[in-house]
């Protein structure tokens, strides 16, 4: 994925540079979780990842320079983002701004299609299009790794969405430099295998305990957490064989105890993190149901109530119609694989 799209003395990266850029890119869900972090500052996960990025909730991010301005402006949904999100993205353009050597400010227009902080990846999709929109504002030129390197320092999960189908993302090695590196996504190779997931949300609300603050409690006091972490890896060995072989009933399978694993380790962090709700259990319940009745369904989980739950396509409605009934209020929508991270044309603007 080359950035600069030359096109003669007025191409995409001189409009950029004049009037901004717009990017659009997607959520995606792990099926091999990531969870906690051996460095804040820089990011790095402490496990490998692999996901799969969907066809639903882009997130669409304007970043247009703006010189003789005071300051970045952020905006959110339509309004002026404010405290912990518009810090992040301050901090990811200071970032952007050391690459491009450029110190003006920028204004960025970032709106999401999935509610933002309900462990729905709102912060994967809105990176890898903040990443992209910026460096192409502000004129760097990066390969698709670099690309996804950089996402990685606003949302490890961020990576991986800049990349389109199946995503692995490299925890890194060593310790400051060498596992900025090293600490990258790329995308696994997957031709035979295009399931649903359908998403159950259970409740799109705002999360009482950050991502942030619930890793870093659980790396800290959970005694669970260095056995996930090493169970995580054999999970992945597994699942890149799972995948490889279109074996859905192995791929749900491995997902779904990665993803209960790591809720465990956070039910026993002291305080414990519990992000499964009364309504979560009930369509964790209605999963298991569906199973006995001769569906292939398996539930996975981020951080948050809402479950997700991967099955053929051709069960998709039937699916749907089960987990939304679980419990009260819950809604579904039916997900596929999606694209990576692209530039969006003038003509859609």
């Amino acid at each position: 994925m080359a950035i600069d799209r030359k096109a003669g003395p007025a191409g995409p990266r001189e409009r950029a540079l004049e009037r901004g850029a717009t990017a659009v890119a997607h959520p995606n869900i792990a099926l091999i979780k990531y969870w906690g972090k051996s460095d804040e500052r820089l990011v790095i996960p402490y496990v490998d990842s692999l996901s799969m990025t969907l066809d639903v909730f882009p997130t669409v991010t304007t970043v247009r320079l703006t010189p003789g301005e005071p300051s970045d402006t952020v905006s959110l949904d339509g309004a002026p983002a404010v405290g912990e999100p518009l810090r992040r993205v301050i901090d990811f353009l200071e970032l952007i701004r050391e690459l491009s050597g450029r110190i003006e400010p920028a204004a960025v227009d970032t709106r999401n299609a999935v509610p933002t902080g309900a462990g729905l990846a709102s912060s994967a999709s809105g990176f890898a299009a903040l990443a992209l929109a910026g460096v192409t504002a502000y004129g760097v030129d990066l390969d698709a790794t670099a690309l996804s390197r950089l996402a990685r320092r606003g949302s490890a999960s961020a990576s991986r969405s800049v990349f389109g189908g199946f995503a692995l993302c490299h925890a890194g090695r060593g310790i400051g430099a060498a596992a900025d590196l090293s600490s990258y996504a790329e995308p696994v190779p997957v031709t035979d295998f295009d399931p649903a997931l359908v998403i159950a949300l259970v409740d799109a609300g705002p999360k009482a305990v950050s991502s942030r603050a619930a890793m870093r409690r659980t790396v800290e006091t959970s005694p669970l957490y260095q056995a996930w972490t090493i169970s995580s890896k054999g999970d992945l060995l597994d699942m890149r064989a799972a995948l490889h072989r279109g074996d859905l009933e192995a791929v749900g399978e491995i997902a779904e105890r990665n993803a209960l694993g790591m809720h465990a380790t956070m039910l026993a962090a002291r305080p414990a993190v519990r992000y499964l709700s009364p309504g979560t259990l009930a369509v964790l319940d209605s999963v298991l149901q569906l199973r006995a009745d001769g569906i292939p369904a398996y539930a996975t989980m981020d951080a948050g109530p809402n479950v997700k739950v991967l099955c053929h396509r051709a069960h998709a409605d039937r699916v749907a119609e089960t987990v939304s009934g679980a419990a009260p209020g819950c809604s579904t929508v039916i997900a596929r694989r999606g694209p990576g991270a692209r530039l969006r044309a003038e003509a859609e603007e």
